[in-house]
């Protein structure tokens, strides 16, 4: 159900290195959980950010959420189209859906996320 060559967190986001830059965006459970995205903002480039520190949001019919950084490293690219057609968050949460990449990244954070069957079961004992 989970991409297996990507990593999760407990808030939802998703990480998947490309050889140096890491894609964030948020998961399928998140976007189901948000219902229909209708709004998306987006960081800086060049901004520096810290493990954890929200830095991006997405506002829903149903809410809004703050998108978090799974690791510290520099953004250095957005994903522009997320501003013209939100709803990419809802139909392709793992491909057209990321919302940034980051560089600079401290790969050392990446060993302390979930892997696709951690979080798996990990949504599993968190359902409503």
């Amino acid at each position: 159900m989970y991409p297996n060559d990507i990593k999760y967190t407990k808030d939802h986001e998703w990480i998947r290195d490309e050889g140096g830059v890491c894609v964030v965006g948020i998961t399928a459970h998140a976007a189901s959980q948000l219902g229909d995205v209708t709004y998306v903002e987006l960081p800086e480039i060049g901004q520096d950010v810290k493990k954890g520190a929200a830095v991006a949001s997405v506002e829903s019919v149903k809410a809004a959420s703050d998108i978090y950084s799974p690791v510290r490293g520099r953004i250095a690219e957005v994903n522009d189209d997320l501003l013209g057609k939100p709803e990419l968050v809802n139909q392709s949460p793992y491909d057209q859906g990321w919302f940034f990449k980051l560089d600079d990244v401290d790969t050392a954070d990446l060993r302390h996320l979930m892997d696709a069957a951690k979080y798996e079961a990990f949504v599993a004992e968190h359902a409503e």
